[in-house]
């Protein structure tokens, strides 16, 4: 795949990613759908990944009518076969990468098990997130400077300890316990993945966009819905929780920051735990070993 060198931008944005490939996931709405167009307008050539491929067509029609260079890749983030499917055809289109923006995510208010058998909430945000970057990590470096991006929650701080005998809610399962868990398991990959690839050129940071205003909580039960609900006024749109995930996939001034945690685009301190280099250890081994076995 080559970007196309007319790609148009749009007002106000310079086109720093001209040459460059991006892969964003959960790209076909809320703020990984606004991410993937102002990434193609910036000049990017930009993959789009997600399930529904009639969204994710038309996300991809209305890059290319403004000029960019996008194309959709079809993946279902509950499948490790179909991340591994989602890393061989990014791998197959194009000879680099510069920016992996790992923005698929979910939440559910009743434990459910994929098809390999995984707690869905674990699987979708985290599993699969290790196991793309992991699938993609020699192009990433190839490509370097590259930059890995990884959308993760305030939730992480709801939990002071991390229980490796029920990471998937097996003893207890609350909904929003569960997503607390995978968005903590998000820092604590980007904090191992900074110090694995340290020296290559890639970095590795993470994010809270804010509290957005998108489907991802459509789905809420229980305790959970009045209280959405009562969020609903003070919740960002989907524009405005985008800005931080475009600039650590763009900003010039943060070609050599890694291994950070940002709230929305101001860089601050996550929890104590998430920075526990023991417990980051014992959770890249797990999700390693859980992937493994469900080969």
């Amino acid at each position: 795949m080559t970007t196309d060198a007319g790609a148009s931008t749009v007002e106000g944005l310079a086109p720093t990613l001209r040459d460059r490939v991006c892969l964003v996931t959960g790209a076909t709405s809320g703020i990984g759908r606004v991410a993937a167009k102002t990434l193609a307008h910036m000049g990017a050539t930009v993959l789009l990944a997600g399930r529904d491929r009639g969204r994710g067509e038309a996300v991809v029609a209305e890059i290319r009518r403004r000029g960019g260079t996008a194309e959709f890749l079809q993946a279902d983030f509950s499948s490790l076969r179909a991340v591994r499917e989602l890393a061989a055809a990014v791998r197959a289109r194009s000879a680099r990468l510069d920016v992996l923006l790992n923005n698929a995510g979910g939440v559910n208010t009743r434990r459910q098990l994929t098809t390999d058998g995984i707690e869905q909430t674990f699987a979708v945000n985290h599993l699969a997130t290790f196991l793309l970057t992991e699938e993609l990590r020699d192009l990433l470096v190839a490509s370097a400077p590259a930059r890995i991006v990884t959308v993760s929650s305030e939730a992480h701080r709801m939990l002071k300890t991390l229980d490796f005998h029920d990471l998937q809610g097996e003893q207890s399962y609350k909904g929003l316990r569960a997503y607390a868990i995978s968005k903590l398991a998000n820092i604590l990959f980007t904090y191992e993945v900074d110090r694995r690839l340290h020296g290559t050129g890639v970095t590795a940071n993470c994010l809270h966009p804010g509290t957005v205003r998108t489907g991802i909580w459509g789905a809420a039960r229980g305790v959970l819905r009045p209280l959405i609900w009562m969020a609903q006024p003070f919740m960002i749109s989907a524009e405005r929780g985008a800005q931080p995930l475009i600039k650590l996939a763009s900003d010039p001034s943060l070609a050599a920051v890694s291994g950070r945690y940002f709230l929305k685009e101001r860089e601050t301190r996550s929890s104590p735990l998430s920075y526990d280099t023991e417990v980051a250890a014992r959770l890249w081994d797990t999700s390693a070993a859980l992937i493994a076995a469900a080969n």
